[in-house]
């Protein structure tokens, strides 16, 4: 898949399949097919921008548009009692694998500690 082309805008031009959590006007959110926690959607801006960065950088309403999509479908999954995690993976480091900017939003089970550093202290 070229870098112009990836799975989210095919996702975004439903031409590739996903389940549909929640849309509005500037973003998609549906279920991660490889989940990480009980429940696991990804919030995707319909602009493609390649990094949380560059998005804020360029357009910082649509952050905040993908930001509150991630509540909304919080609130959709009944998560915001218990509790919920919203990440953004930016660079290979990170494990971001496609390269449209997306949100995870994690939840419905208690969720562990996130990274693998060990040492230092909080």
């Amino acid at each position: 898949m070229s870098d112009a082309d990836t799975l989210f805008e095919r996702i975004i031009a439903r031409e590739i399949p996903a389940e549909i959590v929640h849309e509005t006007e500037t973003t998609l959110a549906f279920r991660d097919i490889n989940p990480q926690a009980k429940t696991h959607v990804l919030v995707v801006p319909k602009t493609r921008y390649r990094t949380v960065g560059e998005l804020a950088a360029a357009d910082p309403q649509l952050l905040a548009d993908v930001l509150t999509t991630a509540e909304e479908v919080a609130r959709l999954e009944g998560l915001t009692g218990s509790g919920y995690r919203v990440v953004f993976n930016t660079g290979d480091d990170a494990g971001q694998t496609v390269y449209h900017v997306h949100a995870h939003v994690l939840g419905g089970e208690q969720l562990g500690l996130f990274g693998r550093y060990s040492g230092g202290s909080s």
